[in-house]
């Protein structure tokens, strides 16, 4: 008997899971050179030369450079298209797919923090060709536990994911990554307690997108049961 629809879903997605995985274990590498022409120009500052003040805005950052702030340590990875990530808990309808951004991110404060929360990690990163568009999920990277929370401390790689129209964007296309700021307000008089928020553009990063789906085999599993009855030379 062939598997159910419920474990197909379930293989393919796990199988798309591992699609983002695979074209994600290469390490970028060019930031390395960003941190010690930095390093550079912070001890030559030191010493009284090319002291000029960097212009207001936010700092543009190489991929795989970590941005410290207050509330998280974010290093962006990378940006990929796929089909579909249902199992990242985004949902495409008709004529979509899926824009994701690889990072990773530490929660800095000292209590947990909901990644997909205003005021958590869904309102300290954007897409800059998607102004005023929040992730329609964000997932854990190794095991897809969708929504986490971030716990002190605990660095997680994570997919932050967008539901597109399926030709907003394309393979081999640059994209900006914005990082956002946000301020610890302690409520009084009519609120209470503690909450982030106020986001401001502090840091962005340029990404070339992957279309890991793109030339990608069919999955297997999809298709119709083959028919017992119909003898070993069927589908030859």
């Amino acid at each position: 008997m062939g598997d159910s629809p419920e474990r197909r879903a379930t293989t393919g997605t796990g199988r798309r899971f591992r699609w983002l995985r695979a074209a994600g274990d290469r390490v970028p590498t060019k930031w390395f050179a960003s941190i010690g022409a930095g390093a550079f120009l912070v001890a030559t500052a030191a010493f009284g030369g090319m002291a000029t003040a960097r212009e207001p805005g936010p700092v543009p950052l190489a991929a795989g450079e970590p941005y410290r702030g207050a509330q998280f340590e974010l290093t962006v990875e990378r940006a990929v298209l796929l089909d579909e990530l249902s199992a990242a808990g985004v949902i495409v309808e008709p004529g979509q797919r899926v824009l994701g951004i690889v990072l990773e991110a530490e929660n800095r404060w000292t209590e947990p923090i909901a990644s997909a929360a205003t005021g958590g990690l869904a309102t300290a990163v954007s897409i800059e060709a998607l102004p005023g568009e929040p992730p329609a999920s964000i997932a854990r990277y190794d095991d897809a536990t969708v929504r986490p929370w971030l716990q002190p401390g605990v660095p997680a790689r994570l997919a932050v994911v967008w539901a597109v129209d399926a030709d907003r964007f394309a393979d081999g296309e640059r994209i900006r990554v914005v990082v956002h700021e946000q301020t610890l307000t302690t409520g009084s008089f009519v609120t209470s307690g503690t909450s982030w928020g106020d986001p401001v553009a502090a840091a962005t990063v340029e990404l070339v997108i992957d279309d890991v789906d793109a030339g990608a085999e069919p999955d297997p599993d999809a298709g119709a049961d083959p028919d017992p009855d119909a003898g070993p030379e069927a589908g030859r």
